[in-house]
């Protein structure tokens, strides 16, 4: 089968990686850098298991920036472009993803768009009424930032929200190339797997903001969050799972799908969405002050990474930018060690690719997460990350 896949980031890649072992594979992105990397088997993102995966496996896989040379003959086409959300419509931005399924629509008569980007509840429906066509599926991923081929190979459970012939086929080729057997498949109606991608994310970001709070009111009444976390979650029913503190859900996935489901409630009476929403900014004002208040007062704080957590470049939406932007609001000076960055001043902070002299330069060090080489100056780091764990 010959399949075309549009967008080459975490989703784009591993689905295209897991589709080209037993089929031909065309990636499109907009990026003629990114495309060529693909073409010579170098993943253009930051995935060990997905870097060693294109060099090592035999994969009918190449890129081009040519959309209608990768769709001409594709069978199937999967859209994992970006969705932003968009603060102004309240929703995600959907338009590259609008642009691929109406230029797959027109370039072939029976081709199937399987939809990979998360997209409001209610899309595919208004597509396919639009467009007069039951040919458009949308089938959610779950997939971690660094760990993405990982978790295709082996899925938690694959959803597709397509009830017949199209749905079933698509879950098999998904199965086909996974490195397990025994995986979970739901086929669903197209608005039902739109809404288990959206409340599935929702429910994490719920969970980070619990465990956040618990340590926001450990900390403002000196206890030790610690041993408040591992005594609740020795209950089978909570478990000790996604229970380290951080500075707030971040990424490119949370953020944006909590407020995307907030504005599907539109017409629906719900207090915990929005909960769960103005926790994550609360989380963030808190912490942003106990750093100022610290003795004695940093003229110089340090960022130490953008990305949210090892083994991953994605900066986008990272909960420690918002404490960057609160400590500079108060006036004071910021500096940031992020080596992946090629210039040197992030909105308006200066950038350290030296970590020593980073160390050297800051009056107190702020981590999302813990790492070894600030152990030397461990009595000015800031962080909230108990168990080291991302």
């Amino acid at each position: 089968m010959k399949i075309a896949v549009f967008g080459l980031g975490y989703v784009g890649m591993s689905n295209a990686a897991l589709l080209s072992q037993n089929h031909t594979v065309t990636g499109v992105d907009l990026d003629a850098d990114r495309a060529a990397m693909v073409t010579r088997r170098q993943s253009p993102i930051i995935d060990a298991e997905l870097s060693a995966f294109l060099q090592d496996e035999t994969l009918d896989l190449h890129a081009t920036t040519d959309a209608d040379a990768a769709l001409e003959g594709a069978e199937l086409v999967v859209v994992a472009t970006p969705t932003n959300y968009d603060a102004d419509t309240n929703s995600f931005n959907t338009t590259s993803v609008d642009h691929v399924i109406r230029l797959a629509i027109a370039h072939s008569a029976d081709s199937t768009v399987i939809i990979k980007s998360t997209i409001p509840v209610g899309y595919v429906a208004a597509m396919r009424a639009e467009l007069g066509t039951d040919r458009i599926v949308f089938s959610p991923e779950f997939l971690r930032e660094g760990r993405a081929l990982h978790d295709n190979l082996h899925p938690s459970r694959i959803v597709v929200g397509d009830t017949g012939p199209r749905g079933r086929a698509f879950a098999d080729l998904m199965l086909q190339g996974a490195a397990i057997t025994d995986v979970p498949v739901q086929l669903t109606d197209p608005s039902e797997a739109e809404a288990i991608k959206l409340f599935s994310n929702t429910y994490l970001a719920m969970r980070v903001a619990y465990f956040n709070e618990l340590d926001s009111y450990a900390l403002a009444g000196g206890m030790d969050s610690r041993q408040i976390i591992e005594g609740i979650c020795l209950d089978p029913r909570i478990g000790d799972h996604y229970n380290n503190p951080s500075f707030g859900y971040g990424g490119y996935c949370l953020p944006k799908d909590t407020k995307q489901l907030l504005a599907n409630y539109e017409d629906v009476p719900q207090n915990l969405i929005r909960a769960i929403v103005d926790a994550n900014r609360t989380r963030k004002d808190f912490l942003a002050d106990q750093i100022i208040a610290r003795a004695p007062y940093p003229k110089v704080v340090g960022i130490y990474r953008l990305a949210m957590k090892e083994g991953s470049d994605n900066y986008r939406q990272s909960s420690i930018q918002g404490i960057m932007k609160r400590i500079k609001a108060k006036g004071i000076r910021v500096v940031v060690f992020e080596p992946l960055l090629e210039e040197d001043h992030f909105f308006g902070s200066e950038v350290y690719t030296d970590l020593e002299a980073f160390k050297a330069a800051s009056d107190l060090i702020v981590t999302n997460r813990k790492s070894q080489v600030l152990d030397d100056v461990a009595d000015k780091v800031f962080t909230r990350d108990l168990f080291g764990l991302d």
